[in-house]
């Protein structure tokens, strides 16, 4: 059996200009940490030895790569070549469509075990490029690259995304004090709204590709923002990184509709009245988490507490998707070839 984990995101600055639709033309950064909530990925041999078997929201049994219903897996398996004879399950901190990246988080999980359990070593950039290319590019979800990015890298980044797609990555450092005080202020509040951000996204891309001028000049705000936002955290001036926030946050509930609801207005005012210095939506807009940066963290919890509010608590991960388990009970035999590539199916010892 190999066990995965892998953690999920939050974005600190310049989400949205991660999509094709606007860094093609104008290139793209953000800023995003991986945190120490995350989702752990099983997989071993099927008994019986047409079976895949899938555990995670739901559960699957079937004998034909085709039938599976979740197409992350399916072009998971699809992509490391292994049709039969594999069980996955998947378990994860918080639920999906919260704002954090969960489905990539996933995607890149399952990749890691997959090549795993094949004794393929990838480094960390050769994993998210792959994450991406089932994501955007096979299942062409309206999304962009800093989730595979976070989540295979971990840590606290910050990724540009270059008019020929190509992603850089370069390490955001800051004082160590610092970053420990960031740790300990960043609050994260459950909405109770989840939400599928392909439809919030989907808007946005769509407005970018028709050189909608409002959107455009959206995104080149948050892209300044999120340098701007660099800067603060590199010196360790959170004061600074807070303001940035709440105007980031004041920017993004321009750029589509559904990026806020009366609630979680609401809310957002509650907290800034209420020992918060900055905040955000965590995600694409519409539900999942509010973060906050908070001068009062006590005042706070309270005041979010007394709306029956869930603080969901983490910290940050620096070390991304890693194998957490490998028993080695398991082979890969390779069973036929088909349009050229080789087929898989995993098998006990």
């Amino acid at each position: 059996m190999i066990r995965t984990r892998t953690p999920f995101r939050i974005t600190l600055g310049g989400g949205g200009t991660d999509l094709e639709s606007y860094y093609e033309q104008h290139g793209g950064m953000c800023l995003a940490a991986a945190v120490s909530l995350n989702l752990d990925i099983l997989l071993k041999p099927a008994w019986e030895q047409n079976d895949i078997l899938a555990h995670y929201s739901e559960s699957e049994r079937v004998q034909n790569l085709e039938d599976l219903k979740n197409e992350r897996l399916r072009e998971c398996l699809r992509y490391a070549g292994i049709t039969k004879r594999i069980e996955v399950a998947s378990f994860a901190s918080v639920g999906p469509k919260t704002g954090l990246g969960s489905s990539s988080s996933f995607v890149v999980g399952l990749l890691k075990a997959l090549y795993a359990i094949q004794n393929i070593h990838v480094d960390k950039e050769e994993l998210a490029r792959a994450a991406c290319e089932v994501e955007v590019d096979i299942l062409k979800k309206p999304m962009g690259k800093q989730d595979q990015y976070a989540a295979a890298f971990g840590g606290m980044q910050m990724f540009t995304f270059d008019p020929n797609g190509d992603v850089r990555v370069e390490h955001l450092s800051m004082p160590r004090s610092k970053r420990q005080e960031l740790d300990e202020r960043l609050l994260l509040f459950w909405t109770g709204v989840s939400r599928e951000s392909a439809t919030v996204l989907k808007d946005q891309d769509s407005r970018t590709k028709d050189m909608d001028q409002d959107m455009i000049e959206n995104l080149h705000r948050v892209k300044e923002l999120g340098f701007d936002s660099k800067a603060a955290l590199h010196k360790g001036d959170l004061e600074r990184f807070g303001q940035l926030m709440h105007v980031h946050w004041e920017n993004k509930i321009k750029r589509s509709p559904g990026m806020t609801t009366e609630d979680i207005s609401r809310w957002y005012d509650l907290g800034m009245a209420n020992g918060a210095k900055g905040g955000k939506l965590v995600g694409a807009g519409g539900g999942g988490f509010l973060m906050f940066l908070a001068d009062d963290t006590e005042k706070l919890r309270l005041a979010m507490k007394q709306e029956g509010l869930q603080e969901i608590g983490f910290r940050f991960d620096a070390e991304g998707a890693r194998v957490v388990e490998d028993d080695r009970n398991h082979k890969v035999e390779v069973v036929g070839i088909q349009d050229g590539v080789k087929m898989k199916e995993l098998q006990w010892p």
